[in-house]
């Protein structure tokens, strides 16, 4: 839902107030928040079958940590201008793409 809210918010009440630059991060933002949303979505589904599986809780952890921090720097960035924000940003990035290594081998656990 915040995905969408901030995706119409930055096409519309953004798009003549910031420059080219804070507004290409702040649609990063969006597109990063929109594909960990979906990410933690099927974590959930996941883990009906797979209710044990701590590389799945993990997982989901490390999406929502990471889709905080990656996500969360990058709006506050491009609407502050602060930029010493992206210092933290991949941070953020490091946490999602553990999420995605926990997510795979929580999967192929699954199958082996």
């Amino acid at each position: 839902m915040f995905a969408v809210v901030f995706g119409a918010f930055g096409a519309h009440a953004l798009k003549n107030r910031l420059d080219d630059y804070a507004l290409g991060v702040f649609e990063t933002a969006v597109q990063y928040h929109f594909y960990h949303s979906l990410a933690l979505l099927a974590v959930g589904i996941l883990a009906l079958s797979l209710p044990d599986s701590s590389l799945l809780r993990s997982s989901g952890w490390l999406f929502a940590v990471g889709l905080v921090v990656f996500s969360g720097s990058l709006y506050v960035l491009s609407l502050s201008g602060v930029h010493w924000l992206g210092a933290i940003t991949p941070i953020g990035g490091l946490a999602l793409i553990a999420g995605w290594a926990c997510l795979a081998a929580a999967a192929w656990k699954s199958l082996g």
